[in-house]
């Protein structure tokens, strides 16, 4: 038999270096499989990235981008309203739920070892641009989450819930772990199609629709006689007009041009104004023609910007009336903060009821007792003096008719200059009370107990719609203060002069109340003053109903965090 070729020491060896290698193949193996499960993921989430793997070390690295995101155009991108057609299963990709506007901040690079501990990075969005788009697809907010949020900060409970599906019961955005947060606040969203509620017919968040005052009557509905022979030359008079622009070019181009602009500005005052109130204020106002003219108009507000922080800007003053109008209706405005100021001055007790009095906007039967000069006429007085008057006069004709001709007539002038003298005396005396009267009733008006701004503005608005400044049929101060904001828009001059009664008002608040000064000036712009008082009972009547509600606790949230990490 022959002797073997291999001695036992080689197939030791031969052994030795199979077993030394089949960890290599093993890791080989193990790093192939799990980077092709990796790219299957990558693929079915329709994410490109950069992998690399270390087959010895069995190390795969995965280079994903980083995205900033940011919701759709919500007029112009039919998807804003849908979900995505490929969202990531990759856990940190919650935000692949919606078709978002992205734009690549950086790189991230992962070591691993397994498929599963895959992470996609999260996204940077502005927390108020991701609250108004969930709003705006129909969630709604859950109050202990979000007063958690604006005690606790970074250390609300991971899973705590801030949005809620239309349901009530489902979330729909909740607190996720901080892993890769960078000391950002991490958020993860849930969403399914049934889910959205809503669509491009409902007014978005932050913005606020603001309505006409009511059109004039009509020809129907103030029907009028005319003469037939005034209708006939009336009509030729229009196919003479229609005539002259055949007959002159260039003048009817500038008529055309000044008509058309004309009718522009007519339209925009018949039909609603949106705009949109952020917490810089007002930031765009749009009206939007019915059909056959659907393209919306961008309105100039350049007058109604808030430039800077101080609340006597007519910036600050627009922003906080049509927040607080806004807040009172179905369209909630939680972006905008009414200053502290503003809010104390709407609070206060500022209208002496008195000083309504004088102007005429309240009866004196409906204020307390406030005027110490009102007492019954002196009749009994009135009535000595006049019959002594009438005896003097009978005496001295009495005794003129007893002299010469001559000396009568000397007499009767000097008893006419006399009594003339002493009617001039008794005006005189009589302009001197009133005006001692008038100024000691001004003077208790300015001291009469003050009201607040509810009851101000309820008598203010049916004084205005008496004296015909608010149409009859306006229904209501807040549907009045609708049309003065849409005024206001439309108006620069109007709203300058509205701005400034205004910060008169909050000025009387502050420095102990009216004075004679003041009075004078509603008298010469009462309507202007009526106007204010509307103003600011709306602002009242939200302030009232902010106070402990989810507005507030979103509200500081928003501005605590104005970026957030998204995954």
């Amino acid at each position: 038999m022959a002797e073997s070729e291999h001695s036992p020491t080689d197939i030791i060896t031969y052994i030795g270096a199979v077993l030394g290698v089949l960890p290599i193949l093993y890791n080989t193996i193990a790093t192939l499989v799990a980077l092709s499960r990796i790219k299957r993921m990558l693929r079915h989430s329709k994410l490109t990235a950069l992998t690399r793997s270390d087959v010895v070390n069995r190390v795969i690295e995965v280079e994903l981008p980083r995205y900033a995101v940011r919701p759709k155009d919500r007029l112009e991108d039919r998807d804003y309203w849908t979900l995505s057609r490929h969202p990531s299963m990759i856990p940190g990709g919650s935000w692949t739920t919606f078709n978002w506007r992205m734009n690549v901040i950086g790189l991230k690079t992962q070591r691993i070892e397994y498929a599963d501990q895959l992470r996609q990075p999260q996204v940077e969005v502005a927390f108020d641009e991701l609250v108004c788009y969930l709003l705006d697809l129909g969630a709604q907010p859950d109050p202990h989450g979000w007063r958690l949020l604006r005690s606790s900060g970074l250390w609300t409970p991971v899973g705590c819930t801030l949005m809620l599906a239309p349901d009530g019961v489902h979330k729909a955005l909740t607190i996720a772990p901080l892993d890769g947060s960078d000391g950002h606040l991490s958020l993860k969203i849930t969403w399914t199609s049934p889910w959205t509620t809503r669509d491009h017919s409902y007014l978005p968040p932050y913005w606020v629709r603001l309505y006409p005052p009511p059109p004039p009557l009509t020809a129907d509905d103030q029907p009028t006689t005319t003469d037939p022979g005034e209708e006939d030359s009336k009509s030729a008079a229009e196919r003479r007009d229609s005539s002259e622009p055949l007959q002159k070019g260039a003048p009817s181009t500038r008529k055309q041009s000044l008509d058309s602009t004309h009718a522009q500005a007519t339209s925009n005052a018949r039909h609603p104004i949106t705009c949109q109130i952020t917490a810089d204020g007002i930031v765009t106002a749009v009206s939007q023609p019915p059909s056959p003219f659907p393209l919306p108009q961008t309105l100039y507000i350049d007058h109604l910007r808030l430039r800077s922080p101080t609340t006597s800007s007519p910036g600050a003053w627009f922003a906080s009336i049509a927040t607080a109008y806004g807040t009172s209706s179905q369209t909630i405005l939680w972006n905008y903060k009414i200053p502290d100021a503003i809010l104390a001055f709407a609070r206060k007790e500022t209208v002496p009821c008195g000083v309504l009095v004088l102007l005429g906007m309240v009866d004196d039967d409906a204020t307390p007792e406030w005027d110490s000069t009102k007492q019954e006429p002196d009749y009994g007085r009135k009535l000595d003096a006049f019959s002594r008057q009438q005896r003097e006069q009978r005496e001295a004709m009495a005794a003129e008719a007893r002299m010469a001709p001559a000396q009568r007539a000397v007499a009767v002038r000097e008893r006419a200059a006399k009594e003339a003298e002493g009617r001039l005396r008794d005006l005189r005396e009589q302009m001197r009370v009133r005006t001692e009267r008038k100024e000691a009733r001004a003077m208790d008006a300015l001291q009469s107990p003050k009201w607040d701004a509810k009851l101000v503005a309820e008598h203010s608005f049916a004084w205005l719609v008496k004296k015909g400044e608010m149409d009859e049929r306006v229904e209501g101060v807040k549907e009045a203060v609708g049309s003065l904001l849409h005024r206001m828009i439309l108006d620069g001059e109007f709203a300058a002069k509205l701005c400034a009664m205004l910060d008169r008002l909050k000025a009387w608040a502050e420095n102990a109340g009216m004075r004679k000064t003041d009075l004078a000036v509603l008298e010469e712009e009462q309507v202007t003053f009526a106007y204010a008082t509307l103003l600011v009972a709306i602002i009242k009547n939200t302030s009232t109903a902010l106070e402990g509600s989810v507005s507030m606790d979103l509200q500081e949230s928003l501005r605590m965090w104005r970026t957030v990490r998204l995954g």
